[in-house]
């Protein structure tokens, strides 16, 4: 928020310097950016009166022209296009110093002498580009010094605002906080309610009342848009930042900018039918005031008629139902927009402009009526006209709660640290504007309609504290006792499954969230990405849904740089599109990893190999033992487009999928520039974050029986199906299964494979006996029979 001290001053007099403020301001918790000159150092330059304009007589650009300065009349010589007779002008003399310690001496300009110069707002360090030279109102006294009729002697400072200091994005809102700091009142302006001389309305209709509680609008008929807003509006907006435009527009950023309630004008002979606030339809467009065209989602708030979209709410404004040159005739809109409904919207269209900026933040609520007052009278104060009466749709159960807090005295003191007097106390919370009561031991307040940021007691704390002074707050050595954090026994943190990939091998890498679009549609197409609307590159537009994009990249780069063995994961988030998530974003916190190479570098005594499947999934088995429950996960066939169909597998835990892990597929390794066979693996947090507390078990004194099974069933029949058929159907007796033989070829079917499976036996109270053990292996012989279809092999 960029302000001019001036300005500031008339509502709040005071003897501060521009630094001595921004001090003051800063240490309350408005810190200021920046302190700068409203306009270029310069002297020397006056108001003069242009008498004369001829041509030049050897150029087909320049003008003779005669200026009376008051004191003398000057003949110059200029450039600009539109310098005519009769115009009051910005005037440098002769011995002038410009901005930049530019000089202005007598001179001839193709044989033509010149003594002075018309200068231009750019010339002067008052805007970045400027046409054509200043034109100033007639009624500019001749003679007088530039700097003095624009008072110049002014500095403007700019406040960067956190998101919950909304209230400080105008001058009324600034003023208020610098009366708080400096204890004196604000004087602010009268604001009169202005007698309506038509009665024109046209008809408003809310469908959304949640999102636009409070609309206003008014008819304002018979405009002269061509006439300018007065210089000292146009100084006002120029000192903040905002260029002139035209009256109309220069009117609603004025008033945004006092009120800090955004403003906007239709022009009545484009709108139809009616106004109705509504959600945007999906399919509907929009082309906005700049020319371009917005597709708009159904989560849009927009301004409608019965020809369509009119307006993006709160956002910008479209093209067809804009003021024009020739416009006599408007509806001004002064409405309050619910954050929420705001909020993310304008980035969605790649906009960003000062109303979004205010009204996602939250705008005082109580304001709207005073602004549309105050507007219409500039408005008709500059263009002529004829107001209408206030057309206000006003749902009041949906506007913002006035919250209500009881904070203890002793929770004041207690947070800052000292005690401050309940009279001190009190006088802060009133001039806040928080309509303090003392009830004994604590004060009951009332949030006002322009603080979104107070809901709790703390909030009330800090706010006497900002007041009060950080400065007179004294410093103290911190007291920090000592105590135990509550750890959770059963939490796995990320620290130690780091430490374990570590251990293992690995390095751990941190890469972007946000990665280059095409790439992870390759890698992910089942899930649309999240596209960045202002992205730092085109290769960083899309907000991830897989790490690895990532981890590939990161390969990629250590190839190309001779480092071929590589073991690498990386922890973070991924962001997925989900209606039922906050925002409709879901980020899903995962752990993934990629193997490339061999598995050791070249040794004389050791026979070196390429990373395979079940390097990776050894892996992946050590993160799993963590939990110390690697029975609740399955390894299960898998086909997703990233993986090579026949070396992957999908990770289950209780049955919901956790994880892929697999050979990247041949057809992307080669679009990703890969030459080798890269291992990847990812695992959702969550299903690592618990482990199973260990309990205690005596240790069997009994031997153990192992019977071996070979076993015939079809070839697409996993290895994990046969355990979980012995497990279920074996007993409690089996401490132990496991594969030991896997054949296929002569003597079975092309469709048959045969499965030698080890299975151990043991009791802990007593040796089994031959019957026992027979009568499980014919229990499991019979279950594979009925769950799988398997046979013992002959």
């Amino acid at each position: 928020m960029r302000f001019n001290k001036a300005w500031i001053d008339t509502l709040v007099p005071n003897a501060k310097t521009a630094d001595e403020l921004s001090d003051i301001i800063t240490m309350a918790g408005l810190e200021v950016d920046t302190v700068d000159d409203v306009a270029g150092v310069f002297n020397n330059v006056v108001i003069g009166e242009v008498l004369t304009c001829a041509d030049h007589p050897d150029s087909d650009h320049l003008h003779v022209t005669t200026i009376n300065v008051g004191t003398e009349v000057l003949d110059i010589v200029c450039g600009a296009p539109n310098c005519r007779a009769g115009l009051k002008v910005a005037c440098a003399k002769v011995g002038a110093v410009l901005p930049g310690d530019f000089k202005i001496k007598p001179a001839k300009l193709r044989g033509v002498p010149s003594n002075g110069m018309l200068c231009s707002y750019k010339e002067l360090g008052l805007a970045e580009e400027s046409n054509g030279i200043i034109e100033l109102p007639s009624d500019a006294p001749v003679g007088t010094d530039l700097r003095e009729y624009f008072a110049l002697n002014d500095k403007a400072i700019e406040v960067d605002l956190t998101a919950n200091r909304a209230d400080c994005l105008s001058i009324r809102g600034l003023a208020r906080e610098i009366g708080v700091l400096l204890k004196t009142d604000v004087i602010y302006p009268e604001i009169k309610a202005v007698t309506p001389e038509i009665s024109d309305v046209f008809p408003v209709e809310i469908e959304d009342k949640a999102a636009a509680p409070r609309y206003i609008s008014r008819v304002i008929k018979g405009l002269d848009t061509s006439k300018p807003s007065p210089i000292w509006m146009q100084e006002r907006l120029r000192r903040a930042g905002i260029r002139s435009i035209d009256a109309i527009v220069d009117v609603t950023n004025y008033v945004m900018l006092e009120l800090g309630q955004p403003m906007h004008a239709f022009d009545l002979a484009s709108l139809r039918d009616k106004i109705v606030v509504r959600k945007a339809k999906n399919g509907e467009t929009l082309t906005l005031l700049s020319g371009a065209e917005a597709k708009l989602k159904d989560d849009t708030l927009v301004i409608a008629d019965a020809e369509g979209v009119a307006a993006l709410a709160g956002i910008f404004g479209g093209s067809r139902t804009g003021v024009q040159a020739n416009s006599a005739d408007i509806v001004l809109e002064a409405a309050y927009f619910a954050p929420s409904a705001i909020k993310n919207r304008a980035r969605e269209y790649g906009l960003a402009t000062d109303a979004s900026h205010r009204f996602e933040r939250g705008v005082d609520f109580e304001i709207t009526a005073i602004a549309m007052e105050r507007a219409t009278a500039y408005l008709l104060d500059i263009c002529g006209g004829k107001a209408g009466p206030l057309n206000e749709v006003f749902n009041k159960e949906f506007l913002p709660s006035r919250n209500k807090i009881v904070v203890p005295y002793d929770l004041i003191n207690s947070v800052i640290g000292i005690d401050i007097e309940k009279a001190t106390v009190l006088d802060i919370l009133a001039r806040l504007g928080l309509a303090p009561i003392d009830n004994g031991e604590a004060v009951e307040v009332t949030s006002p309609s322009w603080r979104y940021d107070i809901a709790i007691p703390v909030d009330i704390c800090e706010e006497v504290a900002r007041i009060y002074g950080y400065d007179n707050i004294p410093n103290l050595e911190p007291v920090a006792p000592l105590r135990m954090i509550k750890q959770p026994e059963n939490k796995i943190t990320t620290y130690k499954l780091k430490s374990l990939l570590a251990d293992i091998g690995y390095h751990e890498i941190v890469t972007y969230s946000f990665v280059e679009p095409n790439a992870l549609k390759t890698i992910n197409p089942a899930v649309d990405a999240i596209m960045i609307p202002s992205p730092i590159s085109a290769d960083m537009s899309a907000m991830r849904t897989t790490l690895w994009t990532g981890l590939i990249n990161t390969v990629v780069y250590n190839i190309n740089r001779q480092m071929n063995n590589i073991k690498l994961f990386e922890t973070g988030l991924t962001f997925i599109p989900d209606t039922n998530a906050e925002n409709g974003i879901r980020q899903e916190e995962m752990i993934g990893g990629i193997l490339n190479g061999n598995t050791n570098d070249e040794i004389w005594n050791t026979a070196n190999r390429a990373f395979d499947f079940y390097d990776l999934k050894g892996d992946v088995e050590a993160l799993i033992a963590t939990t110390a429950q690697p029975e609740s996960f399955t390894f299960q066939r898998c086909d997703i487009p990233a993986l090579h169909p026949g070396v992957s597998a999908a990770l289950y835990k209780d049955n919901e999928c956790v994880g892929y892990l697999g050979l990247i597929h041949p057809s992307i390794q080669k679009k990703l520039g890969l030459k080798h066979a890269v291992y990847l693996f990812e695992i959702k947090m969550s299903a690592l974050g618990i482990r199973k507390l260990p309990s205690y078990k005596e240790v069997s004194k009994y031997p153990s029986i192992r019977r071996d099974l070979a076993i015939v069933l079809d070839k697409s029949i996993s290895y994990s199906d046969v355990l979980a058929s012995i497990k279920k159907n074996g007993g409690n007796k089996i401490v132990d299964e496991f594969v030991f033989d896997v054949y296929q070829g002569a003597n079975l079917p092309d469709n048959k494979k045969s499965i030698a499976v080890g299975i151990v036996m043991q009791d802990t109270e007593k040796t089994l006996e031959e019957s026992e053990v027979t009568t499980a292996i014919d229990n499991i012989v019979k279950g594979l029979a009925t769950d799988l279809g398997a046979v013992l092999r002959d």
